[in-house]
C-alpha cells in the first residue's frame, strides 16, 4: 500500500466513522476504487486506524470520559452510571462479533449487500426523521436519565450495524432516540459507546493479525493512516454536532440513497468488483 493510499482511507475512516454512513462501506468502495486487493491484512488496516477515530472522540468528549473514569474509581456517582450503561450497551454486539466476526468479514463484505443497506437505511432516515421528536433537539431526556435497560436497548440496536453499509453510528442514535433520550445526548452516548466497541475491536484485531498486518503494509501507511483519521474525525465530529442540532439528519438519507445508486452503477458497468 502506498502513502497516498493509506491518507485516503484515513480520510474516509475519519470522516465517515462517527457520520451515519458506513464507514465500512465506504472503506470498502475506497479499496475497490484503488484497486487495493483484499486480503486479511487490508481487512486488518481498515479496522487498525479506527484508533484514531477513537482518539477524536477522546479529545472532544475528555471531560465525559474523565467524569466515567472518575466514577469507576467511586468519585462521581453520574460518571459511575454512564461508564456502566456503556458496557451494557457494548455487550450484544461484543458477543455477537465474536461469534459471527469471521462470518461477516467472509460473506456479508461485498458492495452489493453495502449499497442495498446503504439504501435501506438511507429511506429508514427519511421516514423516521419526519417525526418531530426525533429533529427537535430541546425534546426527550438528558443523559443522566438513561438506564440500564435503556442501555441494553441500545446495544441491540448496535447488532443492525453488523451488516456492512448499515452505521454502528446511525442505528445506535436511533436507539437512543427510541429509549427516551434527546437527540443531542443520542449522539453523544452513541460516540461513548463507539470509544469502547470500536477500541475492542481494534485491540482484538491487531492483538490476532499485527505481524501480517505490519509484514504487507510496513509501519509507515499504518502510522499515516492512524494520522490522517484522527484529524478528519476530529473535524467530522465538530461539524456533525453542530448541524444536526439545527438541521437534522435527513441529508444524510439522501446521500445514503445517492451512494448506493452510484456504488450500484460502478458494479454493474464492471468498473469496480463486487
Amino acid at each position: 500500500m502506498q502513502s497516498w493510499q493509506a491518507a485516503v482511507l484515513g480520510v474516509v475512516e475519519g470522516i465517515t466513522e462517527y457520520l451515519p454512513v458506513s464507514s465500512t462501506g465506504h472503506l470498502l468502495l475506497a479499496e475497490r476504487l484503488m484497486k487495493i486487493p483484499r486480503t486479511s491484512a487490508a481487512d486488518s488496516f481498515a479496522i487498525a486506524i479506527q484508533l484514531g477515530a477513537i482518539l477524536a472522540i477522546l479529545a472532544v468528549y475528555g471531560s465525559r470520559v474523565s467524569q466515567m473514569a472518575k466514577g469507576l474509581v467511586g468519585r462521581d456517582d453520574e460518571g459511575r452510571n454512564l461508564a456502566l450503561n456503556v458496557m451494557v450497551a457494548f455487550v450484544p454486539a461484543a458477543v455477537a462479533g465474536f461469534l459471527a466476526g469471521d462470518f461477516i468479514k467472509t460473506y456479508l463484505f461485498n458492495l452489493n449487500i453495502v449499497a442495498g443497506a446503504w439504501a435501506l437505511w438511507g429511506l429508514a432516515i427519511l421516514v423516521i426523521f419526519m417525526n418531530p421528536r426525533f429533529c427537535d433537539p430541546s425534546i426527550g431526556q438528558p443523559l443522566e436519565t438513561l438506564t440500564w435497560r435503556g442501555a441494553l436497548t441500545i446495544g441491540l440496536f448496535q447488532l443492525l450495524a453488523l451488516v456492512p453499509g448499515t452505521s454502528r453510528s446511525l442505528v445506535t442514535i436511533i436507539g437512543a432516540l427510541v429509549v427516551g433520550l434527546s437527540l443531542p445526548s443520542a449522539v453523544e452516548f452513541s460516540f461513548l459507546l463507539g470509544v469502547v466497541t470500536l477500541g475492542a475491536a481494534t485491540v482484538w484485531d491487531l492483538t490476532s493479525h499485527f505481524g501480517e498486518l505490519t509484514a504487507e503494509f510496513g509501519w509507515e501507511p499504518l502510522l499515516i493512516g492512524m494520522i490522517v483519521s484522527f484529524v478528519s474525525a476530529l473535524g467530522a465530529v465538530k461539524w456533525m454536532v453542530y448541524y444536526l442540532s439545527r438541521h437534522g439528519m435527513r441529508i444524510f438519507g439522501w446521500y445514503r440513497l445517492g451512494i448506493a445508486a452510484l456504488t450500484i452503477a460502478l458494479v454493474a458497468a464492471g468498473f469496480i468488483g463486487k
